[in-house]
């Protein structure tokens, strides 16, 4: 199994269509490509491919709420023109190092990705929307999994981390370790639109006020939470998981911070609707104890060791590589 670099990994070289973007790579050796936007090593690198990665990156943009001006749209194609030849580059050195891949493991993948959505037909609206057909995401998956593999194997010895290193750099970083105050909550959300009509919200409030009877003679919370709840977390019994200040809205903040652990509210009226909270457990502010991320800051200082070491790699292969680019100046 691969869970050492797995966040490395994808974070270098890109993701498993996870955000409903297909992984671009390496241009299917059977397929005729007419148009390309590089070379590498006589490795065509085609237009379709860039024009995928582009519109990820677009999305992404915008689900931040940013629109690109036209030169950062200049540097953005720059950017992944490099990612793409850095992925061949890479995808080459595996195949030369003799990196393989099972098809059991390719299947196993392409289950993962299918699982993603609802139903077959929503895949298949997913690949019609990229221009893909699965054999071809099937195709550019195995090829970024080859340097998946690579990557791990190559650079497995370069990633160990010794307990003097980890102790030094929590030492060294003791601001990276502070944790605020957190609570964790659960609650119940019966919704109202914004500018809903003054009925609407009165009903709402009536049914909230239900709710809270219902509480008042000793219903489970998350019992009812499932029943009722039109938030998200009500498949959850409402469960809100432990959160800081900031993360949620004031009207809900506020009151949350004062609750006492099995406390449940008064009705909290936010934008969303009117809520019925229950504070389940505190975290007081602090400094997290080198024990309890001692794991993970292994896991991340690793993760920098191997980034190092991959970028160096690419460097020297690109140092001998013949790479032509033919980047688009106008990508819509």
């Amino acid at each position: 199994m691969w869970t050492r670099f797995e966040k490395l990994f994808w974070t270098l070289i890109g993701s498993l269509c996870v955000q409903a973007i297909a992984l671009p790579g390496l241009a299917s050796e059977k397929k005729v490509v007419t148009d390309k936007v590089a070379t590498v090593n006589g490795a065509v690198i085609s237009n379709k491919d860039f024009d995928l990665e582009f519109l990820g990156a677009k999305q992404r943009f915008m689900r931040q709420g940013q629109t690109p001006n036209d030169s950062q749209l200049m540097e953005l194609k720059k950017e992944i023109l490099e990612k793409l030849i850095d992925r061949e580059l890479l995808y080459q050195a595996a195949v030369k190092n003799g990196t393989k891949v099972e098809e059991t493991t390719v299947d196993e993948q392409m289950t993962k990705i299918k699982k993603r959505y609802p139903s077959e037909d929503k895949f298949k609206d997913m690949l019609k929307e990229m221009k893909l057909t699965e054999s071809e995401l099937r195709a550019q998956l195995k090829k970024n999994l080859v340097i998946k593999q690579f990557v791990e194997k190559q650079f497995e010895q370069e990633a160990k981390v010794s307990d003097k290193e980890i102790k030094t750099y929590y030492d060294s970083n003791p601001g990276l370790f502070k944790q605020p105050e957190q609570v964790k909550a659960s609650h119940i959300l019966i919704k109202v639109a914004p500018g809903a009509k003054k009925e609407e919200k009165a009903a709402a409030r009536k049914k909230i006020m239900t709710v809270q009877e219902r509480l008042k003679k000793g219903e489970d919370f998350a019992v009812v939470a499932k029943e009722v709840s039109e938030g998200p977390s009500g498949a959850r019994g409402g469960d809100l998981g432990y959160f800081g200040r900031g993360q949620m809205v004031k009207p809900f903040e506020e009151v949350v911070f004062v609750l006492k652990p099995g406390e449940v509210s008064d009705i909290v009226e936010t934008d969303f609707g009117y809520h019925l909270i229950k504070s389940v457990d505190k975290k007081p502010g602090g400094t997290i104890a080198y024990k309890d991320v001692k794991d993970r800051l292994s896991q991340y200082l690793s993760q920098q060791k191997v980034r190092k070491e991959v970028i160096s790699t690419i460097k020297e292969l690109k140092a001998k590589a013949k790479v032509e680019k033919f980047l688009p100046q106008n990508p819509k």
